[in-house]
């Protein structure tokens, strides 16, 4: 039996992105009947639906749908959640990894919801500043923590196969509300982030 992929898709923004992928491919100069590209425009058309899936989803809902009441007051961090995102300037990519931080203040909620949020906003066209203060005000609105943190830190393709062409730059953002605008334990959330444990 032959391999066959299902996927779905809205079916008029995919016509309409193969349309308009197809006339890129030949303004750039290349022939878009030619075998090699012949299904180019439907790939990227349905890629892109997937890299910018995230206007479809609700970081609230996400974190309010494992929420739960605890009375703990201690720093919860997950750190190094994977992230992958679309340069809105020139829609290339920009990956790294996030560091999340918050203290509860009666609600908690489920660790990989957390790492959902982030997909929820970095599934955009984006910039990275803009990405780490909604993924902290996403929190803040969920949980009424004490405090958040968030810090980012990516590569840019935008930064290393165009323009200035620097392969080894990283770009860090971070965000802070609550206690975590407070020293001692802004220090003590970077510390542990960028602290190994093995």
């Amino acid at each position: 039996m032959a391999y066959k992929k299902t996927e779905h898709y809205d079916e008029e923004t995919t016509s309409g992105l193969i349309t308009n992928y197809r006339n890129a491919i030949s303004l750039l100069g290349e022939d878009a009947d030619r075998e090699g590209l012949l299904k180019t425009p439907e790939r990227v058309a349905k890629a892109m639906q997937y890299m910018t899936q995230g206007y479809h989803m609700d970081a609230k809902a996400i974190l309010e749908s494992a929420k739960f009441h605890e009375e703990v007051s201690e720093m919860v961090i997950v750190k190094d959640i994977e992230l992958y995102s679309m340069c809105e300037h020139h829609m290339l990519p920009f990956f790294g990894k996030a560091h999340i931080a918050y203290i509860p203040n009666g609600w908690i909620t489920g660790l990989s919801k957390l790492a959902r949020v982030v997909d929820v906003y970095s599934r955009r066209l984006q910039v990275q500043e803009r990405l780490t203060t909604e993924i902290l005000n996403a929190i803040n609105d969920s949980l009424n923590p004490m405090g958040a943190a968030v810090v980012i830190e990516a590569q840019h393709l935008c930064m290393m196969m165009r323009g200035v062409q620097k392969q080894n730059s990283v770009t860090t953002t971070s965000a802070f509300s609550g206690v975590f605008q407070k020293d001692p334990t802004r220090s003590e959330f970077l510390k542990l982030i960028s602290g190994k444990f093995n």
